[in-house]
This record gives C-alpha cells, sequence and structure tokens, in this order.
C-alpha cells in the first residue's frame, strides 16, 4: 500500500507505524504501539538479567608454612564454599625464600585436591603467577 495510505491508517488508530526489513523491496513496515513494544522488550530484559546466576569465586589463602590444623580448617572453609555453589579459588604465596620449598607446596595443593574430590573438580591446575601459586576448583554438578 502506497506511504500515505499507512500513514492514514496509523494515524487513525493510533499506533505508530515501524519499519521491520528496510532493505526489503518495498520496503516492510508494521502497525504497532511503539512505546508498549519497548516497555516490554526492557521488562524481558530485566526479567533475564535477574534470573542469570553469576558464578562466585570465593578465595582461600595459604602459605607453604600452613600447618596441618589449619590446612583442615581451610578445606572446610573451601567445603562451605563449594556447597554454596561457588567456585573456590586457593592461592599459595610464597615470600622469601619459601620459593624454593615447591614440594611441600605440591603435598599441600594434592591434600586439598584429595579432601575435595568428591565435591569438586579441577578447573585450573596449580599454575605460577609471581610469587604465588593458583589453582581454582570448581562444585560438581552431580554433587547436587
Amino acid at each position: 500500500m502506497p506511504r500515505s495510505e499507512a500513514l492514514r491508517l496509523a494515524e487513525e488508530r493510533s499506533l505508530d507505524l515501524v519499519e521491520v526489513a528496510p532493505n526489503a523491496t518495498p520496503p516492510v513496515v508494521k502497525l504497532m504501539d511503539f512505546g508498549k513494544y519497548q516497555y516490554e522488550r526492557a521488562k524481558r530484559e530485566r526479567e533475564a538479567r535477574k534470573s542469570r546466576k553469576e558464578v562466585e569465586i570465593k578465595e582461600v589463602r595459604l602459605r607453604p608454612k600452613t600447618d596441618e590444623h589449619d590446612l583442615d580448617f581451610k578445606v572446610r572453609q573451601a567445603r562451605a564454599f563449594l556447597e554454596s555453589g561457588a567456585k573456590v579459588k586457593i592461592r599459595m604465596r610464597f615470600r622469601g625464600r619459601e620459593i624454593y620449598n615447591l614440594d611441600v607446596a605440591k603435598k599441600q595443593f594434592d591434600y586439598f585436591v584429595k579432601e575435595l574430590e568428591d565435591m569438586a573438580t579441577i578447573e585450573q591446575r596449580p599454575s605460577f603467577e609471581g610469587r604465588t601459586m593458583l589453582m581454582i576448583v570448581a562444585p560438581n554438578l552431580s554433587h547436587k
């Protein structure tokens, strides 16, 4: 239909003439309440943002000199974080000459893995970032 007739029809019905396919020949338009359309689209986007679950990353800090009892406490802390659905970043900080005792650090990370293997999977194996060693574990989907 001609453009002038479409505009007249939209004016009669108190609607807007919205171009749907501008590259088509002839261009395709639609009669709609554009304000209502924008409002409903924004409402859908808000609902989608609200329902989206953001993964939280909690951190447990260690040192090579961390004692066995303290390690058990840290493992319990990590378990609580995993049960709440958060990922856990296990960070070991080296100071001074401690960096030469990597076997101690490896034992502590292995201990963590052994204690958490029933409810977590290793997402990132222990790796160095400067003077810290990091490992990330994520909750098992089957554990929930």
